[in-house]
């Protein structure tokens, strides 16, 4: 059976470890903790190929521990009570550290049965997840547990393995290996700061490239790495926290009015094909952040949503790009957004109160109505389509909601009606 490149040349000690030197680099927080012998209960947190696996191993091989290893997505608490069953001090002298990956697959209820084990010292544990452990892990593990957050390993540190990948390669085939300029360097940047997608994409380079003749060297060229790797460095998950990282700073660079930022987010949606996603935080963003500040913006971004819907992908990046950067380059108002929030926080609160006799829809009064008729003044019938009345209800007639923003189109519409109002 063949064993990936990146399971035959796992590094067998922490320095050899590419990456999370915020973490296991000489004095750092969980280097103390693996080298004092004393292991707590641990969960690792962070994208995959960024080494929590690998450093379980090595943890359990430092420590003197039998490791044994379950996957989230396939084991049941039956599993569990397996391992624990067969532990005893000939095949486990020092104990069992138990590796839970993606523990973010295991229910409350599943995650409940870990704590007998973990308390009683049957079992040490460390969970690892790509996604925040803060809303996918159980309380009572969180609180008896530390957590380390793993992070994206940075190109320069990628090219490190790569080269070990290749050179491994030339050792077990007994071959010389040639790489064109440039080829590392592309492998650990296309596959985004994943490494293993980097040694995956070291060992297609190597099997497509062409067997040498004797004497010769297998070349491994640029474009042969580059049409390996198309869009590899994407890490796009539409139930995960990136697909929401991903959404939270394309908005936010559109509200922030950075084009450049945003072009690259809305990118990034559309290369994963989410553009409904995209969409959406496009009119959410020309309502919320630009609103009343340039009230076109609206109907034009609509209309540039419609136009992306209807020709769709490839074509469809251009009005989409156009709307982006119309966003980002119109002023801000969020006048309406806080006016809306502000009127339905009452709403909450049960501050509603009759509709003003003036504005009701009926035109009868009981014998108990104090005043008779609807007294309602229509305003056209009125200078300048305008007449003072009450259109709040009693308990509510002095609240404001609406400020009129600083921006140019609202500064005139104050002008305009501060006039007509006498004020």
């Amino acid at each position: 059976m063949h064993t990936p490149l990146a399971d035959r040349i796992r590094p067998t000690s922490l320095d050899e470890v590419v990456g999370q030197k915020h973490l296991i680099g000489e004095g750092m927080p969980l280097r103390n903790i693996i080298e004092s012998g004393e292991l707590p209960n641990l969960i690792f947190y962070g994208p995959s190929g960024t080494g929590k696996t690998t450093l379980a191993r090595m943890i359990a091989q430092k420590t003197d521990r039998t490791l044994r290893k379950l996957n989230c997505t396939t084991a049941g608490t039956q599993d569990i009570r397996d391992i624990v069953e067969d532990l005893n001090a000939f095949t486990a002298p020092n104990g069992i550290l138990l590796y839970l990956d993606e523990i973010q697959y295991f229910n409350k209820r599943q995650q409940q049965t870990l704590l007998e084990y973990i308390e009683n010292g049957s079992i040490t544990l460390i969970a690892s997840t790509t996604e925040n452990p803060y809303f996918y892990v159980y309380s009572a593990i969180l609180s008896r547990s530390s957590v380390f957050e793993f992070k994206y390993v940075t190109p320069e540190e990628v090219e490190e393995a790569v080269n070990r990948g290749f050179r491994l390669l030339a050792e077990e085939k007994n071959e010389e290996i040639s790489l064109e300029e440039g080829v590392s360097m592309h492998i650990a940047t296309a596959c985004g700061g994943d490494v293993r997608k980097s040694l995956n994409a070291v060992e297609l380079c190597f099997l497509a490239a062409k067997k040498p003749e004797e004497n010769e060297k297998r070349k491994i060229t640029l474009e042969c790495a580059k049409s390996l790797t198309q869009k590899s460095s994407l890490r796009y998950d539409r139930e995960g926290d990136e697909h929401y990282d991903i959404l939270s700073a394309f908005q936010k660079s559109m509200r922030g009015s950075d084009p450049d930022a945003a072009i690259h987010y809305l990118g990034r949606l559309l290369e994963a094909g989410d553009m409904t996603s995209a969409i959406r935080r496009l009119l959410v963003c020309a309502s919320e952040d630009v609103g009343l500040a340039y009230p076109m913006i609206m109907p034009i971004v609509k209309a540039a949503t419609d136009i992306a819907l209807q020709v769709g992908m490839p074509e469809a990046r251009i009005p989409l790009a156009d709307a982006v950067i119309l966003v980002c380059n119109s002023p801000k108002s969020t006048t309406g957004h806080d006016a809306i929030n502000l009127a339905m926080d009452d709403i909450r609160r049960g501050k509603i109160g009759a509709i003003p006799r003036q504005l009701q829809n009926k035109h009868f009064d009981g014998e108990d109505a104090t005043v008779k008729g609807q007294n309602y003044k229509y305003p056209h019938s009125y200078p300048n389509h305008w007449v003072q009345q009450q259109y709040l209800p009693d308990c509510l007639k002095n609240a404001q909601y609406y400020s009129y923003g600083d921006n140019k189109q609202e500064q005139a519409a104050k002008e305009y009606w501060d006039k007509i109002k006498n004020k």
